[in-house]
């Protein structure tokens, strides 16, 4: 690799940007290229796909072979909420590859004795979540039933990119915080990001079982899957 691609290679990694190397097996000729550059249309959609799925690999192109090199920002899960579906998220938010961040300014909840292990942040979410970044490779779930809580939290990651963004609720739980969110200034087309009730319908019952829910709602959700079956 060039040195002035480790370079750039170092920034966007730095910057949480997903970015790849593509060499032409044939010459060797190699370029930095991020999701959005343009691109001939099979290299493009080839590229799509190798950032989608975090998988590196050779792709057949109208120019040839060429191996796409995806270095993907590490993936986020910031849950706010301190509470017992968190506690059965994390494990599995890990196993799946994700760096957790549990927010919560309810001491009493956000505790270490609750969640070692665990970056945990007391402070309130329009504090906690701007230095934080949330960005495409970040899921966002709110759990804590509580709007003084959860709807600041909803407008700022509505406000992002986050590939995912849920939240605890009845159907009418959420119609009503579809209520305060459009009194908030908030259009209907950016109120459809959230998916409320959280988490896949499979009929869950008690924390865990939601938790489940939620994580594979989440892994559909990254795999442009969308709960579908294959």
């Amino acid at each position: 690799m060039l040195r002035t691609h480790l370079a750039q290679l170092a920034a966007d990694i730095a910057a949480r940007r997903p970015v790849a190397t593509l060499t032409i097996l044939a010459t060797g000729a190699q370029q930095l290229v991020h999701p959005g550059d343009r691109l001939p249309d099979d290299l493009a959609a080839a590229l799509k796909e190798a950032v989608r799925t975090d998988r590196s690999g050779v792709a057949q192109t109208a120019a040839g072979e060429v191996f796409i090199n995806v270095y993907n920002p590490a993936l986020r899960m910031v849950m706010i909420g301190a509470v017992h579906i968190s506690q059965a998220l994390i494990p599995m938010a890990k196993a799946a590859g994700y760096d957790v961040t549990v927010i919560d300014p309810r001491t009493a909840f956000a505790s270490g004795e609750r969640f070692a292990g665990v970056a945990l942040d007391a402070r309130w979410p329009d504090e906690a979540l701007p230095p934080l970044g949330l960005d495409r490779r970040t899921a966002f779930v709110a759990l804590t039933h509580d709007p003084k809580i959860d709807d600041p939290a909803l407008t700022l990651a509505l406000a992002s990119d986050c590939f995912y963004i849920g939240a605890l609720g009845s159907s009418r739980t959420h119609a009503k915080r579809r209520e305060r969110l459009t009194a908030a200034g908030i259009g209907p087309a950016m109120l459809d990001k959230i998916r409320a009730p959280i988490g896949l319908d499979i009929g869950a019952i008690g924390a865990p079982e939601i938790a489940i829910s939620i994580i594979a709602e989440i892994t559909a959700a990254l795999r442009g899957k969308d709960g579908k079956r294959s």
